[in-house]
């Protein structure tokens, strides 16, 4: 009895710890509100710089309501999301198993790491100016901007956790008979799985931080162009209201990934 008493109180334990830091957070995001509300109410900041939540909640509800320069809300979020999530595919289907054969083989390593770590360290408006020269002017240079920001960590993950897999799972795999394919496809990715996830929340992170970046140039929609527009009007209440939303999508995706992790891999952490 005593021992389902300790499970029982193990179990409620990690939940109530969540509510407590779940707690401290929203006190955090409060705190916030009401400093910035508190500048904005009195001469501290100008208000060219730090427009009040109120003037930012109405841009942000005629945004919603009328759209921006011809496009709703709802298409200049799927503009971006359309690019961003190309991208990541494309990032998810080369990266990965490229990177899997370049930790599991140290001569196709050799083949491919100088050109990553050449051009990873590289700000990506440094060659965004060669890729419209190739591409053009349409999305296809920005989805390549946004593939190339998020390819290096995706890789860099896909190495580091086909490195770390023990040797003898994979000999204990090839005694059963998996070799080639199966042995890649059965033992070896599902064992880089969790890593794999961790690291593509980074390469989310990154190519939408790229994001601005890719809708600079040419670029009629999208949220990350709706902040250069607005930026040409000093409409910060405009500015604001599009990082807010940018802000919200990216905790949403960011969120969505982790519930993954946790399913995939639910003794680890995220």
């Amino acid at each position: 009895m005593a021992v389902k008493d300790d499970i029982r109180s193990a179990a409620r334990r990690p939940a109530k710890e969540s509510g407590v830091y779940f707690a401290v957070s929203a006190c955090s995001v409060i705190a916030v509100l009401l400093l910035w509300w508190t500048a904005s109410r009195n001469p501290w900041v100008n208000p060219l710089f730090l427009p009040s939540p109120a003037d930012v909640w109405s841009a942000f509800a005629d945004i919603a309501r009328e759209g921006y320069k011809g496009s709703t809300m709802l298409a200049h979020i799927g503009a971006s999301l359309r690019r961003i999530f190309t991208a990541l595919l494309l990032v998810f289907v080369t990266a990965v198993p490229l990177g899997i054969l370049c930790g599991r083989n140290r001569l196709i390593r050799a083949v491919f790491d100088p050109f990553i770590e050449f051009y990873r360290p590289l700000p990506p408006l440094a060659y965004y100016s060669l890729l419209v020269l190739w591409f053009g002017i349409q999305d296809t240079s920005k989805v390549i901007l946004l593939f190339l920001s998020g390819f290096a960590p995706m890789f860099i993950a896909a190495v580091y956790s086909a490195r770390r897999i023990p040797a003898d799972r994979i000999n204990g795999a090839r005694s059963l008979g998996a070799n080639g394919f199966r042995l890649y496809a059965f033992v070896i990715f599902p064992s880089c799985l969790p890593d794999l996830l961790t690291g593509l929340r980074t390469a989310v992170g990154v190519t939408y931080a790229t994001l601005v970046a890719a809708e600079m140039v040419a670029a009629v929609s999208g949220i990350g162009w709706m902040v250069l527009d607005a930026s040409k009007y000093l409409r910060s209440d405009i500015i604001y209201a599009a990082i807010i939303i940018m802000g919200i999508i990216a905790i949403l995706i960011d969120s969505a990934i982790r519930l993954l992790i946790r399913k995939v891999s639910p003794w680890i952490e995220s």
